[in-house]
C-alpha cells in the first residue's frame, strides 16, 4: 500500500473541528492487519470532514524511506540491535520534525502504522535492550509528541504466521523472525498497553476486518469525547 503524504505539498485541507489535530497510532505484531485498518481507518475519519495523513514507520520522509530500506533489507542479517533501534530512531526523528508535528498544527489528523512504542517492543521486550535506554532515545526522537491514542491489534503469533505465510510477497528481514521473537514482541506490547490504559485500545485482530475497523472507529472517537 503507498501512504498518502500528499497532503503535505498541496496544502492541508480545512476541517470543521478546529484547533490542533490529533496523532493516532496503530500498533501490534506482523500479521495483524494494520495496513488495512489505517486505511479504513482514515477512511471514516475522512467522512467526517476531518483532513487526515496516513504514514507508516520507518517512513514518510525520504530520508525516512532510505532508513526503511537499510532495516527490511534482507541482506542485512548482520545487523546489530543497538544500529536497528537507533536507524529506526533516526527515521522517526526525522518523520515527527518534518510531517508530523506540521500537520498537527495545521489541525490535521495523523494515523501512523507504528511509532515510538514498536521500539520498546521489538528492541526492547524482543531483542533484549535495556527499555530504559530505548526510553530516553524514544524521548529524544519524539519529544513532546506523542499519541492522543493508540490501538493495539492483538493476536496470537501463530494466527499472525499463518496469515504472513500467505503473503505473495517476499517478506522482509523483520517478518522472518521465529514464533518465539514474536511471542515476546506480543507480549511487550500487552505490558505496555497495561501500563499506559488510557491511551491504548487494545482489540482482537483476529476478527473479520470490517467489524474490527468499526469497533477500532467506535473506540477512537468515543474516547477522544467527540
Amino acid at each position: 500500500m503507498l501512504y498518502n503524504n500528499n497532503e503535505k505539498s498541496m496544502g492541508f485541507r480545512s476541517q470543521k473541528l478546529a484547533g490542533p489535530g490529533r496523532l493516532i497510532t496503530l500498533e501490534g505484531i506482523d500479521g495483524t492487519g494494520k495496513t488495512t485498518q489505517i486505511s479504513s481507518l482514515a477512511s471514516a475519519i475522512r467522512k467526517q470532514d476531518i483532513s487526515v495523513l496516513e504514514l507508516r514507520e520507518p517512513g514518510g520522509t525520504a530520508i525516512g524511506e532510505a532508513i526503511r530500506r537499510i532495516l527490511l533489507d534482507n541482506r542485512n542479517t548482520g545487523m546489530c540491535s543497538e544500529s536497528e533501534m537507533l536507524l529506526f530512531a533516526a527515521a522517526r526523528a526525522q518523520l515527527v520534525r518534518e510531517v508530523i508535528r506540521p500537520a498537527l498544527a495545521a489541525g490535521t489528523w495523523v494515523v501512523c502504522d507504528r511509532f515510538s512504542d514498536s521500539t520498546l517492543a521489538y528492541q526492547g521486550y524482543g531483542r533484549g535492550a535495556d527499555l530504559e535506554i530505548i526510553e530516553k532515545i524514544n524521548n529524544l526522537a519524539v519529544g513532546s509528541c506523542r499519541p492522543d491514542r493508540t490501538v493495539l491489534l492483538d493476536l496470537s503469533p501463530d494466527a499472525a504466521l499463518e496469515r504472513l505465510g500467505r503473503r505473495p510477497d517476499k517478506a522482509d528481514r523483520l517478518d522472518i523472525e521465529g514464533r518465539t521473537f514474536m511471542k515476546r514482541v506480543r507480549e511487550g506490547y500487552l505490558a505496555i498497553a497495561a501500563g499506559e490504559p488510557q491511551r491504548f485500545i487494545v482489540v482482537d485482530a483476529g476478527q473479520p476486518a470490517r467489524a474490527l475497523a468499526q469497533e477500532i472507529f467506535s473506540k477512537i472517537w468515543g474516547g477522544l469525547g467527540i
